[in-house]
């Protein structure tokens, strides 16, 4: 008997302890808030983290395409995404936004960027603006002009005025060279729809992204051209002119003054989940913890 009891008692001596195991492993599975430990990730405006609750466990890649106006912003923002998220490798491709448009849709790349809105015939996605963005009539910075009008600005563009004494009090002269983005460019489609000019653009050069018609502009006498306000702000070598006696600047193009501005676009494709990265980066970009660094890069944030 004394036997069986010595047994009886290491069976419960065991059993206490393979309790007291399976409660501690039970206790080391939750964080030290006492939340449970996982990968999933939440939107950036719920946390104070870019895009996850728990920035290690997030890791993969994003591919973004399209606008080159909105090099600016898409570098700010991916650069505090990817601090925030070392996991997290984000990628961006200039190639325009009729391509990055395109991108999305035949599903080689995660999110696209038009500083445009979505044309009729482009079904099946989704466009969630990121921002707001003046496009500045710029000048070569050694020009005397200050200001056009929109009605000057059609002119010189449709070929109607070819020469700057024709504007204004003539106090200006020389042959204009017109300075324009090539089709398909949002800067270009934005232009032409603020001003009438769709379609009937008479163009000395046609350029293919927001830097080179900076550059041009710069370097040629008697030039003109049109550019994303945030990549011009700052630039030195040319001079933004006021459109109608009304500045390009982050007030006027928030409070709708200034006329001749348009979207910075996300472009989704309908039916199709972004994978846990994108979703992540995506939600920082149109949350409010982003609106700080929208600014910084020149453009109007809307969150």
């Amino acid at each position: 008997m004394k036997k069986m009891s010595k047994m009886a008692e290491n069976g419960i001596a065991l059993a206490m302890a393979l309790c007291m195991a399976a409660s501690f492993a039970g206790c080391s599975s939750a964080g030290a808030n006492g939340t449970s430990v996982s990968g999933s990730t939440t939107a950036a405006g719920d946390t104070g983290n870019a895009g996850s609750t728990d920035a290690a466990s997030l890791e993969g890649s994003v591919s973004t395409n399209g606008s080159t106006s909105m090099e600016s912003v898409i570098g700010i923002l991916s650069e505090q995404f990817m601090n925030d998220n070392p996991g997290v490798t984000v990628t961006y491709d200039a190639t325009g936004s009729g391509t990055g448009i395109e991108s999305v849709s035949n599903g080689t790349c995660d999110i696209g960027l038009a500083s445009r809105n979505l044309k009729a015939e482009e079904t099946g996605l989704t466009a969630t603006t990121l921002a707001l963005d003046g496009i500045a009539i710029i000048v070569n910075g050694d020009s005397t002009l200050e200001d056009l009008s929109l009605d000057d600005i059609a002119a010189i563009y449709t070929g109607k005025i070819t020469d700057w004494s024709g504007i204004g009090d003539g106090s200006a002269s020389g042959e204009i060279s017109v300075i324009g983005r090539e089709a398909g460019s949002g800067t270009r489609d934005g232009f032409e729809s603020i001003t009438g000019t769709t379609d009937n653009c008479v163009l000395n050069q046609e350029l293919t992204s927001t830097g080179a018609v900076i550059e041009a502009v710069k370097s040629t006498p008697n030039a003109i051209g049109y550019a994303s306000f945030a990549s011009v702000e700052g630039q030195e070598g040319i001079k933004i002119l006021t459109v109608g006696g009304v500045t390009c600047s982050e007030e006027n193009i928030s409070n709708g003054t200034y006329v001749i501005q348009r979207p910075f676009n996300l472009i989704t494709k309908d039916g199709v989940e972004l994978s846990a990265p994108a979703q992540a980066f995506f939600d920082y970009m149109t949350s409010s913890d982003a609106s700080d660094l929208i600014a910084q890069s020149g453009a109007v944030p809307v969150a």
